[in-house]
């Protein structure tokens, strides 16, 4: 799975399909959920066990590495190669 910058609307969120990996069960996925939510400018975060991806949507100020900071904070990885395509996806 690759990442992806989801939406970008000028003045609305932003959303980003992002691959994580390490994750086993539904307490991974809260424990996921939990971590992005917290991350403010994060407006909603939904992570998918099954396609081991969060899309989260936020107002557009929060950095990329924040992100996935938080991600790491809760115990799994973002692959770097999904990095870089969001890096590129979104032109930074």
């Amino acid at each position: 799975m690759t990442a992806a910058v989801v939406s970008r609307v000028a003045g609305q969120a932003v959303g980003l399909r992002v691959p994580i990996s390490g994750m086993t069960c539904a307490s991974c996925v809260g424990r996921v959920e939990r971590g992005l939510g917290a991350v403010p400018g994060v407006q909603r975060a939904s992570v998918n066990l099954a396609t081991e991806t969060a899309e989260v949507f936020t107002d557009g100020t929060v950095a990329l590495r924040t992100l996935t900071q938080a991600v790491e904070g809760s115990g799994y990885s973002v692959p770097e190669r999904a990095i870089d395509q969001l890096k590129t996806d979104a032109g930074n």
